[in-house]
């Protein structure tokens, strides 16, 4: 029973993942139909991220009074109706209204998955989690791809993700009684995390004050700043800039998120062996370097090595980021610091991209590259001063 409820997770962690990469891939075309200037896309992921941001600060709430099953119901319900919505949209307009439960029903299905997993079952759990994200963050683009190279028909892609997400909404379902069974057989899990919650509620030190807090909130930042901008603009910057088919280059954004969630995965393995700072490090550096094969004036095919070595960096980076918070600000303030760090993250994937694709549509989408050189160094000179403050408070420490 608890493995059943749990392979319908990760199912829903998939569906999760499927529309976060269509927008990107499809733009090309979604822009010549509709006769939209290039920012616009920009504005739509800006309308779906703030959704997103609005329901997981709401979503502690919401669960606490409707519980995760329902929630996650809802949620992919708003999600299926949403991409439909895309499907059938006569205009911009139209857009702007489905981007809207779109993102509020992926903020609630985020929060409240990530809560479930961490209270009913083991942590090493929760890092297959996000590796299943990109199993669907992958696929999407495929199924987006097998459309635009037949019909150019971006709606029959959006239409077919509607689909799927419909028929997950029938399993959520039925699935429904399962969550109140599981969540019965794991009392003393329950009981341990509330009792550490009610001790953080009582902790009366602002988490902001901790030296090193504010550097991790900029690591997040320009994390999510990297990850979301190669998502959306990947494939404008293939097409106009290296002249890659539109199909062609939302195959090569498939392999982007290919590498993140084939890193996640091996990522699992290695962690027994290799330190989470260690791996954050290796990470940001291959980010770096990838980042930097786009920005060279190179023939195409390096541009996909850029591309997956980018997916492949970024991989460890954000559950390990998240792994070392307790490490990192002590328990106590861990939870606290956790939601900071995740409302920052979304805030990154908010504006990031919307920010370069006002400046592209004023001069030229070949900035891209340069871009993300410029978020991935940022990235990793705050982490590294994190890591060289956090290892002098040790020090200290150790010495008094």
């Amino acid at each position: 029973m608890t493995t059943f409820l749990l392979v319908i997770i990760y199912m829903a962690f998939i569906s999760l993942g499927l529309p976060d990469s269509l927008l990107g891939v499809a733009w090309p075309v979604m822009q010549s139909d509709l006769g939209a200037p290039l920012d616009t896309a920009g504005f739509l992921f800006m309308t779906i991220a703030g959704g997103t941001i609005i329901s997981s600060l709401v979503s502690g709430k919401v669960l606490k009074k409707f519980g995760t099953g329902k929630v996650t119901f809802v949620s992919v319900l708003m999600t299926a109706v949403a991409l439909l919505g895309f499907h059938l949209a006569p205009s911009i307009v139209w857009l702007f209204v489905c981007a809207i439960p779109l993102g509020l029903g992926a903020g609630a299905i985020d929060a409240g998955l990530n809560d479930y997993v961490a209270t009913h079952y083991k942590a090493h759990h929760m890092s297959w989690l996000h590796c299943f994200w990109g199993v669907g963050a992958t696929f999407g683009p495929i199924i987006m791809a097998q459309f635009i190279s037949g019909q150019s028909s971006w709606r029959n892609g959006y239409f077919t993700i509607s689909g799927i997400q419909f028929a997950l909404v029938i399993i959520l379902f039925f699935a429904l009684p399962l969550w109140n069974k599981v969540t019965k057989n794991s009392n003393i899990d329950l009981i341990e995390h509330l009792e550490d919650s009610k001790r953080a509620s009582f902790d009366d030190v602002k988490p902001l004050q901790i030296k090193g807090v504010k550097l991790a909130l900029v690591s997040f930042l320009f994390y999510c700043g990297v990850e979301s901008t190669v998502g959306l603009w990947g494939s404008s910057f293939l097409v106009n800039v290296k002249e890659l088919h539109v199909a062609l280059a939302a195959q090569w954004v498939s392999f982007y998120y290919a590498g993140i969630t084939i890193g996640r995965l091996i990522t699992g393995f290695i962690t027994f062996k290799i330190s989470n700072v260690i791996l954050i490090r290796t990470g940001q550096i291959i980010t770096l370097v990838g980042a930097a094969l786009l920005f060279l004036p190179l023939p195409s095919i390096f541009s996909l090595v850029g591309f997956i070595m980018i997916g492949l960096g970024l991989a460890p980076i954000f559950p390990c980021m998240l792994h070392e918070t307790p490490t990192r600000f002590g328990k106590k303030h861990s939870q606290t610091i956790m939601g900071y760090q995740m409302a920052v993250a979304y805030t990154g994937s908010t504006i990031m991209p919307p920010l370069l694709g006002f400046i592209a549509s004023r001069s030229t989408i070949g900035i891209f590259p340069i871009c993300i050189v410029i978020f991935a160094a940022v990235m990793l000179l705050s982490s590294e001063k994190l890591n060289s403050l956090l290892k002098r408070k040790n020090t200290s420490s150790t010495t008094i």
